[in-house]
């Protein structure tokens, strides 16, 4: 694993965690609702923001019934076709150029899933700087290979997949001469339950598959993907829409801008605070030895008197000998006369 970067944006343990705004289909059909979703995203502090590019004919057959159409009450999509969901949900073809132009104007990174070859076809028209494959691709070969062979960074979202399954994806990609991969840990529900991520995968993907490693995160909320950023994670993927009572495909489990706000400022708290392996205290904490406990002489004294539970005190601050020696001085007689409040040391023992 190493840094690289996608765009200007640097990925890797030594950089911020990298936050993907995915769009998805929660412009609702309209571009100016996409255009303030790019617009909010950059506001809020994201790195990225992420397009879908496929049509409806890209990615399923036009029938409304038996295994094409969704009958599961605890789906967020029931009782529609699979054709009718992606003719909704899809980012027309023609926006992208404007969406991917207002996003670099703000800084952003911006690149796509592509959902068959010819999206990746069409990106590269628009010269993306990554590919993203999604979960429910991964086992798609022949795209992974199509986005790999174009020598841009692949982010590879692996949900469902088993290990065989992603060292396939893994192959694939490496096999068309990817050498800069992201895996994302993914659970493929939607929503999400915290309990149903682990995270803790993040660090042995890390170690079996030789890459940065990150979450796709589609629980509510923030805290897996601190957790994740806690556990290794350098690249973070939360949809993102302006409200969730505006409604859409995604939208009951995708960030608000204040919460998109709050991922990017705790993720990157997160991620500064792993630090290394240290005991004995940071230079930061130089000043903060003045209020441990120490020794101090609690009346006055004079030379010859004996040091008791009276005259003897562990107390703040922690100028005098460490509390350890307490039990040293109980019974000694002092050295000299020393007033109240001096801090204890070996020269006032005889």
């Amino acid at each position: 694993m190493s840094q690289f970067t996608i765009a200007h944006a640097s990925i890797g343990k030594g950089s911020r965690p990298f936050i993907i705004a995915e769009m998805s289909g929660n412009h609702n059909q309209s571009l100016e609702r996409a255009i303030a979703i790019v617009e909010a995203a950059a506001e809020s502090g994201a790195h990225a923001l992420k397009l879908q590019t496929y049509t409806a004919d890209t990615m399923t057959l036009a029938i409304n019934e038996g295994e094409f159409f969704i009958d599961d009450e605890k789906s967020l999509w029931n009782g529609s076709s699979l054709y009718d969901l992606y003719k909704q949900a899809y980012t027309p073809w023609e926006w992208h150029q404007p969406i991917m132009q207002r996003a670099n104007e703000l800084g952003m990174v911006c690149f796509s899933s592509p959902f068959d070859e010819t999206a990746v076809d069409f990106l590269e028209e628009l010269n993306v700087p990554a590919y993203k494959i999604a979960s429910f691709e991964n086992n798609h070969l022949p795209l992974i290979r199509k986005a790999a062979s174009t020598g841009k960074p692949v982010i590879i979202s692996t949900g469902m997949a088993s290990v065989a399954e992603i060292h396939e994806a893994v192959d694939a990609a490496r096999g068309e001469g990817c050498r800069e991969l992201i895996l994302l840990k993914c659970t493929s529900a939607y929503p999400a339950r915290p309990e149903n991520c682990n995270v803790l995968t993040i660090p042995n993907m890390q170690e079996l598959f030789g890459c940065e490693v990150g979450l796709s995160d589609h629980t509510i909320g923030i805290g897996a993907s601190i957790a994740a950023v806690a556990h290794g994670a350098t690249v973070i993927e939360k949809h993102f829409t302006l409200s969730r009572a505006d409604g859409g495909v995604d939208s009951a489990f995708s960030l608000e801008p204040n919460e998109l706000e709050s991922l990017v400022i705790e993720t990157e708290r997160a991620w500064q605070s792993l630090g290394d392996v240290v005991y004995g205290g940071t230079s930061s904490e130089v000043k903060s030895k003045i209020f441990r406990r120490s020794l101090y002489v609690a009346e006055d004294m004079v030379i010859g008197e004996i040091f008791t539970e009276n005259n003897l005190k562990i107390i703040r601050p922690g100028i005098g000998l460490p509390p350890k020696y307490y039990e040293q001085f109980l019974g000694r007689k002092v050295s000299m006369n020393v007033s109240k409040g001096t801090a204890v040391n070996w020269e006032l023992i005889i």
